[in-house]
């Protein structure tokens, strides 16, 4: 594999679409929070391939990749309460049956 920005923009631009296809297509409330942790990825791979190939400073890349890193974990975390608070108050995680939220 080539050592260029290119390669890294296509790996990143996969994982992306993988992961919006997860988001846009699935039901479940778990495999849309995996979809947007890939996208997340994806923006972590593109922060630091940029810092790599135009940065002066490559750490500036590498710096923003960690705060997305960070950023990604409490969304995790409160996505996943919000998961177990949705199936234990509606017995299910489906987003079809999720039509109300209110009340």
């Amino acid at each position: 594999m080539a050592d260029d920005l290119n390669t890294y923009l296509i790996i990143s631009c996969a994982l992306f679409a993988i992961g919006l296809f997860g988001v846009l297509l699935r039901r479940n409330l778990v495999a849309m929070l995996i979809g947007v942790e890939l996208m997340l990825n994806a923006v972590i791979i593109n922060l630091v391939a940029f810092a790599k190939f135009s940065a002066p400073e490559p750490v500036t890349g590498q710096v923003f990749a960690l705060f997305v890193i960070g950023i990604a974990a409490a969304e995790a975390a409160v996505g996943l309460s919000i998961v177990l608070a949705v199936h234990k108050s509606r017995g299910s995680i489906s987003v079809d049956d999720l039509q109300e939220l209110a009340g």
